[in-house]
């Protein structure tokens, strides 16, 4: 019985404008690295700098703990409260989002490029407008975490409405049941699933971003850790680096959790 031997699949060759395409992306690449001026000099000086600070650092101090786990906790109801804020709004706007749900395309086209916009902006630009806008402090980084969870929940609230089956709505249809009744009674129990785990990662996102917002004056505990850093002292800034990761950790296991549970 003879057998046939079977050869490995192999890269097809490429067609010219393929090729040149790769050798672009390429010199693109390159040059990127060049333009950047990373070089093995600077590394050659950060690496023992590096080192010196991280030497610094150790061992954490517990000084001043309970005013930075008060700050780490205002900076978690920061999170909470621009999220719930952020989901309450999308909800409406997903469904003017998305397709057989919005009222018109022209409605659908306009929210949608509301939503990229929010999404696209960073967050620390929203954070300098709201700061600028309603001053220092967690006004600001409650306004632009709201923001921010509308331009994420939003999307994908939109994308898990348009994926439910078409045929209960069909049915409710078919018996004369309004938009609104469509929307509550088939729609939003069937994407249920989606809104939870949407918006349990909303809040760990958040949790990660509210610090960084602090570095802006936008509140919470990026401000001490500014000002530890500002101040040299390292020791202080590890503590606080320390009981972000924390916070963070426990924050993803209970949303992992949560998910594991309700969906």
């Amino acid at each position: 019985m003879s057998s046939t031997l079977i050869t490995p699949p192999r890269f097809e060759r490429p067609n010219p404008i393929a090729f040149a395409i790769a050798l672009a992306v390429g010199a693109f690449v390159v040059s990127s690295f060049l333009n950047s001026g990373l070089g093995l000099d600077q590394l050659a000086r950060g690496v023992p700098a590096l080192g010196r600070i991280l030497g610094q650092m150790l061992p954490p101090s517990l000084e001043g703990i309970d005013r930075i786990l008060w700050s780490l906790f205002g900076t978690f109801q920061m999170a909470v409260a621009g999220v719930v804020l952020g989901l309450v709004l999308s909800l409406p706007l997903a469904v003017l989002a998305a397709n057989r749900l919005s009222p018109h395309p022209f409605v659908r086209s306009s929210v949608r490029t509301l939503i990229a916009f929010f999404r696209t902006v960073p967050d620390l630009v929203w954070a300098l407008i709201f700061v600028i806008a309603v001053g220092l402090g967690p006004p600001a980084g409650v306004l632009t975490i709201m923001i921010d969870t509308i331009g994420f929940a939003g999307r994908f609230f939109a994308e898990a409405m348009e994926e439910t089956d078409d045929g209960s709505r069909e049915a409710l249809s078919a018996i004369g049941a309004t938009r609104t009744g469509l929307i509550f009674s088939s729609v939003f129990p069937a994407a249920m699933p989606s809104f939870i785990a949407t918006s349990l990662f909303c809040l760990e996102k958040a949790t990660r971003s509210s610090v960084v917002l602090g570095l802006v004056g936008a509140g919470g505990i990026g401000v001490e850790l500014k000002v530890a850093f500002d101040l040299f002292d390292y020791q202080i800034a590890s503590t606080i680096i320390l009981v972000i990761f924390a916070l963070v950790v426990i924050v993803e296991q209970a949303g992992a959790y949560l998910r594991n549970r309700l969906i």
